[in-house]
């Protein structure tokens, strides 16, 4: 008897329950119900063992509110709050909690069922050491004379803070904080040639960094017409000296079949 009231009990939780799932069933539209807000504290990029909170904010009072991962069946987390705001605990996270995120909720006024638009994805990202960064110059790594060039870092994250630095000085020649997962340095043309590399980190605590970029080389075109120059004055030179040697070695020659003696006379 208590084996078949068990499975009663359980074929009836998902009818007592099915209006607090989210899905893409319940969703209406935004202009009725609008999306919320999901955020990371400490941040959205930490390394393992960090607790984070990620924190659903509606534009109105709710009552419950849910995160879930896009391809999960169900959501995560459920909170029950009558407020505006409702925060979700991720203790001691491991790179497997990484990946993106959403959240919605609902009013106790709306029908049973219904929820609001999902959230924009958060990108969690738990890692010991950000992706290598790449370093482009724009237009090119060969700037005209009188013009200007500007460098673009590109790691793989939002909301990062770059540096760029150049080789023989110890500090960072520039530092730019970005909302895109990329920064621009701008360099005069004048004093733009030397070998550059970049790196990213999280903008506060707990930080994360990036390795070093591969270096960028940025030459001048003058610099470049004055090696051009100078391997044609080298290669003229060797021809020089190619010729020089034939010279010698014919003059050479000629002087050796003079001496050679005569014929015998009567």
């Amino acid at each position: 008897m208590a084996l078949v009231l068990t499975l009663q009990l359980l074929t009836l939780w998902p009818l007592c329950h099915a209006d607090i799932t989210p899905s893409v069933t319940t969703v209406v539209p935004p202009a009725s119900y609008p999306k919320p807000w999901l955020g990371a504290q400490p941040a959205a990029v930490v390394t393992p063992g960090v607790n984070v909170t990620l924190r659903c904010r509606a534009p109105e009072v709710a009552w419950r509110f849910a995160l879930f991962k896009p391809g999960e069946i169900g959501p995560l987390l459920f909170r029950d709050v009558s407020s505006e705001l409702a925060e979700f605990f991720l203790e001691e996270v491991t790179p497997a909690q990484g990946g993106s995120y959403r959240c919605c909720y609902r009013r106790p006024d709306w029908k049973p069922g219904v929820w609001s638009q999902p959230s924009d994805d958060l990108e969690l990202l738990v890692t010991d050491q950000l992706p290598r960064p790449s370093l482009v110059a724009l237009p090119g790594p060969v700037v005209a004379r009188g013009a200007n060039v500007s460098l673009r870092c590109a790691g793989r994250v939002r909301g990062m803070s770059f540096a760029l630095y150049r080789v023989g000085a110890a500090a960072p020649l520039q530092y730019r904080d970005s909302a895109q997962p990329w920064a621009d340095f701008p360099l005069l043309g004048a004093r733009a040639p030397g070998t550059y590399s970049c790196y990213y980190h999280t903008p506060s605590a707990p930080y994360v960094l990036s390795q070093r970029s591969e270096p960028l080389v940025i030459s001048s075109e003058d610099s470049g017409f004055s090696d051009y120059t100078r391997g044609n004055l080298v290669r003229l030179g060797l021809a020089g000296l190619v010729l020089i040697s034939l010279g010698v070695l014919v003059a050479f020659d000629w002087r050796s079949q003079n001496r050679a003696p005569g014929g015998v006379g009567p």
